[in-house]
């Protein structure tokens, strides 16, 4: 009995903690003098932010994202979907290179900051679509100008002097001029390309304080640009980026050390673009966007609150039938059914787990399958109440013989769900993996919480 009360204080100590991290609530101690420590010492402040999920007493601090993920139907967002060109592509590195197309894409929306994006692959015969959701973005053009651009990045050399007078110095000029009028009759494509980069990032020219992009090359890298530049000062070599001019600068010396920059840009925004594009590395076959729609964030906030409120009717209705059909059972029931609430919505914040309307219900629809892991073992208490048992032993023979039935409903609904997260869309993957977790904590809140909260308060036998 006593490590029963132990194991339920405990329970009850994660519970606490559980309700303070899944509270919207910010908890915020002071700092506090202690008078026998001397001037100016006191308590470090003890602080927690569930919203920024920032734990910290003095030097030690914990640093996780704890917000709840929420998707594109209930924040709102834009769905873009885009087909990709395989044509140049070789029928067998096809499916690399898709693969390729959509890390690089994932790599880009990250770098960007846009918050949990889902990309799904669609592969139907010959045709390969990727379908990209932006949670919480509505003006979603910079987002599909990234997306979309190939970043094929090459270093062009010319055949002879150039005169630098006739030569546009701003981005929109060059881009109407070829790469013949500004590098001669034959330029020449050098051996120099994207896949040596290292590093891009976005500085600042110090004397006109304008946007650049410089590129650190890698090693190997580095020995071409020294080879490019020494073969050619007092010559043009033009960066080309998906077969446009961004910046055609005239070689004054040898450069060494691998550094370069790429002028040209008409703001920090496209800087950033450009150095992103460059960093997630160029995509192996070009995109076409055959689709788009946009879920305004009032929308959104509809169905959340819809959500909300169908979750809380779900669960109280839950809690009134078990206390109505079980009374003291019930009761204590629905606390391990609390139990098991807290700690579902901690894993969606811990794993985590980007919330849809399909996931809620995943969640909702596994709160009842919990109370059946209690009604199965309150019914074979029953039955061995019937049979004369003492209530312990009732408890006991009732958890025992009940479990069976538990375990193999579990595993079979888990196997399900499983099959319906690989094979399914983005929309049935959230239901399928809300209700794996509901599934997998509901056997641990019915065979401990339940059974040990049973055994310390309902073990005796009524007279």
């Amino acid at each position: 009995m006593n490590r029963q009360r132990l194991f339920l204080l405990i329970i009850f100590l994660f519970s606490v903690l559980l309700l303070v991290i899944n509270s919207p609530v910010k908890f915020q101690i002071p700092k506090v003098a202690i008078p026998f420590m001397g001037d100016g010492e006191s308590i470090p402040q003890l602080g927690f932010d569930p919203s920024n999920a920032n734990l910290g007493f003095g030097p030690i601090s914990i640093n996780r994202d704890l917000s709840y993920r929420l998707g594109l139907d209930l924040q709102g967002g834009t769905q873009l979907t885009y087909q990709v060109d395989m044509s140049e592509i070789e029928q067998g590195d096809r499916d690399s290179a898709f693969e390729s197309v959509r890390n690089i894409i994932e790599r880009r929306i990250n770098l960007l900051g846009v918050s949990e994006p889902n990309i799904q692959s669609v592969r139907a015969g010959d045709e390969y679509r990727l379908v990209v959701e932006l949670p919480g973005i509505s003006d979603s053009q910079d987002a599909i100008d990234l997306i979309g651009q190939t970043a094929q990045l090459s270093f062009w050399e010319g055949d002879g002097q150039v005169d630098v007078t006739n030569i546009a110095t701003d981005s929109a000029n060059l881009l109407e001029q070829g790469l013949a009028s500004i590098l001669g009759l034959q330029p020449k494509e050098t051996d120099l390309t994207g896949k040596d980069l290292k590093r891009t990032q976005v500085v600042f020219d110090q004397s006109s304080g304008t946007p650049q992009v410089q590129i650190e090359f890698t090693s190997e890298g580095s020995n071409k640009f020294a080879n490019i530049t020494r073969e050619n000062v007092g010559k043009v070599v033009a960066i080309v980026l998906d077969d446009q001019i961004i910046s055609a600068p005239v070689v004054q010396q040898e450069i060494v050390g691998g550094n370069a920059v790429i002028t040209g840009s008409s703001d920090v925004d496209e800087a950033n673009r450009l150095s992103i594009a460059l960093n997630a590395g160029a995509l192996p076959a070009p995109l076409e966007l055959v689709a788009q729609s946009t879920i305004g964030p009032s929308l959104g906030q509809v169905s959340l609150e819809k959500s909300l409120f169908a979750g809380i009717v779900g669960f109280t209705s839950v809690v009134v039938f078990m206390i109505i059909l079980y009374r003291k059972e019930g009761v204590l029931a629905c606390i391990a059914l609390g139990v098991y609430a807290l700690i579902s919505l901690f894993i969606f914040k811990l794993v985590p787990v980007t919330l849809t309307l399909a996931g809620i219900a995943g969640f909702i629809l596994s709160i009842g399958m919990a109370v059946d892991a209690n009604i199965l073992i309150f019914e074979r208490m029953k039955e061995e109440l019937k049979n004369g048992k003492p209530r312990r032993i009732a408890i006991l023979n009732g958890f025992n013989r009940a479990w069976p039935s538990i375990r193999d409903t579990s595993i079979t609904s888990m196997i399900t769900t499983i099959i319906l997260f690989y094979f399914g869309s983005s929309i049935v993957r959230g239901f399928a993996l809300t209700l794996f977790i509901g599934l997998v904590v509901s056997m641990f809140s019915a065979i401990t919480v339940t059974r040990n909260l049973l055994l310390v308060f309902d073990s005796k036998d009524k007279k």
